[in-house]
């Protein structure tokens, strides 16, 4: 994602600068080539406001996603953590009646 704001700034400024050099270049007189200058300028950062705008959403659609996503993945591992943790006491509960019957077994009858 920063390489590619990194790219639109650059392309944004190289076209500013090149607008601003070509109007400082051309034979017109300083208060025309300076509100030339102030026009193109005000251009460009509108520009640059819609596209980081545009960056904007882009990032915050994407990080929406995400969070949704965690969301999820979050409460299928809580229902599978319940899950196992009820096949856990299962599975206690029948070795602890598996030992009680074994130890009813070999206990001395009492007769």
């Amino acid at each position: 994602m920063a390489g590619k704001t990194g790219t639109i700034v650059a392309v944004l400024a190289g076209a500013a600068i090149g607008a601003a050099l070509g109007v400082l270049f051309a034979p017109e007189e300083g208060k025309k080539t300076r509100q030339k200058i102030k026009d193109g300028a005000a251009s460009k950062a509108e520009d640059l406001k819609e596209k980081v705008g545009e960056f904007t959403e882009t990032v915050k659609s994407k990080f929406g996603f995400a969070k949704e996503d965690i969301q999820a993945g979050l409460d299928t591992l809580v229902a599978n953590v319940e899950n196992k943790a009820d096949e856990v006491i299962s599975t206690l509960e029948r070795k602890l009646e598996e030992l009680k019957d074994k130890a009813k077994a070999s206990a001395p009858s009492a007769n």
